[in-house]
């Protein structure tokens, strides 16, 4: 992962990865064929990790809000644990990431698609006052606006972040629902 972030795609040869792990190159092709396998792998179990989470939050009998706003804080905690992962997800360039770009696009359509079920089930109980559809990409975007802003500019005095969320949170999710 810190190779991809750091390096870029092309700058992170199999060479490279292979002496980050400590082994030789072709040790590293007899479990993978190329480097774009591997942040594929890497994109697989790091969206692995978040769609458990969100697949306990859904399990759960609970209002629609109460899961959005989990989901929303899961989304962010995510990005937080696990830099290096949410960078090659969500901040890779198109293009850039070769054919491990469609292992990206897959997986987080499917979290996206969670995120927007939990969405459409607040309006049929009433609570949203906007399109689902928009009112998923507002959501999305607030909190990776937030994760994203605070892991590329740590040098910014930012304020306490679970404020941040928290704050953020509330004011998208008053501005799209009605009481």
């Amino acid at each position: 992962e810190r190779l991809f972030v750091e390096q870029g795609y092309e700058g992170a040869t199999i060479r490279k990865i292979a002496d980050a792990v400590g082994l030789s190159s072709t040790a590293l092709y007899m479990h993978f064929k190329d480097k774009a396998e591997i942040l594929a792998e890497i994109c697989e179990t790091g969206f692995g990790k978040l769609a458990r989470v969100t697949d306990e939050i859904e399990a759960e009998v609970q209002p629609a809000e109460v899961a959005l706003r989990r989901k929303m804080r899961a989304y962010a905690d995510f990005g937080f644990a696990n830099p290096n992962a949410y960078r090659l997800i969500y901040l890779t360039r198109p293009g850039e990431a070769g054919s491990a770009e469609g292992v990206a696009r897959r997986v987080g359509r499917g979290l996206y698609d969670r995120l927007r079920t939990t969405v459409e089930d607040m309006a049929k109980e009433g609570r949203l006052n906007r399109d689902p559809h928009t009112a998923t990409q507002l959501i999305w975007a607030g909190v990776h606006g937030l994760v994203s802003l605070m892991l590329t500019k740590p040098y910014f005095d930012w304020d306490d972040r679970d404020d941040l969320i928290e704050t953020m949170m509330n004011a998208v999710i008053s501005d799209l629902t009605r009481e």
